[in-house]
């Protein structure tokens, strides 16, 4: 069974972006150190056009082969010219609105989005599925993650989208690890107590 893994950036406060979804006050902490650790802990998560930037658009995916995201993170990067941001790895977009995929790479997911991920996380293979984002996807996906990277930037913004778009629910996880980086953020990863 691959794992569904919420890999995902947030404040202090639990915040992945402002009230209408922008986090761009995160960039400044893209510092080289950090950068570094990407590339090569997790070069998958780095879109397609960072890769080539960054000059590592050949690394080899290390934790996924599979990316889900919501519909208004996908937004952002048709907003860019952008139809398959994440381009090493197979591409779905959860949305309603949505009625045709603008790339091949890319599937749309319009209705039973946890039969769907169901059937991703059974298929065989040693690479699992990245939950990119964002709010509203994660909370209907609560129950079957697996796994939590969460990486928190030393910021507060004291509202804004939350990281779980869902209603109340104790779920539980187990502390794996936690990195400290000299920018301030710190990467903990947590595991689903079953």
């Amino acid at each position: 069974m691959r794992k569904l893994t919420y890999f995902v950036a947030c404040t202090i406060d639990g915040f992945i972006g402002d009230p209408g979804g922008d986090a761009t006050s995160m960039f400044k902490y893209a510092t080289a150190e950090f950068l570094e650790y990407l590339k090569t802990e997790y070069p998958e998560t780095v879109s397609a056009e960072g890769r080539k930037l960054l000059g590592f658009d050949g690394a080899e995916n290390r934790h996924f082969d599979t990316v889900v995201q919501g519909r208004a993170s996908y937004q952002l990067a048709l907003d860019a010219g952008i139809t398959s941001p994440y381009a090493q790895m197979r591409e779905y977009v959860a949305s309603r609105t949505l009625t045709e995929s603008p790339d091949p790479n890319v599937e749309l997911i319009s209705d039973d989005l946890v039969g769907r991920i169901r059937e991703l996380k059974s298929e065989e293979g040693d690479l699992g599925i990245w939950l990119c984002g964002g709010s509203q996807l994660a909370g209907e996906l609560l129950d079957e993650i697996d796994e939590l990277v969460i990486k928190t930037y030393p910021q507060v913004y004291g509202s804004g989208m939350p990281m779980f778009g869902s209603g109340f629910s104790v779920t539980e996880f187990t502390l794996e690890s936690v990195r400290a980086f000299e920018n301030g953020v710190i990467v903990r990863t947590y595991s689903r107590v079953r």
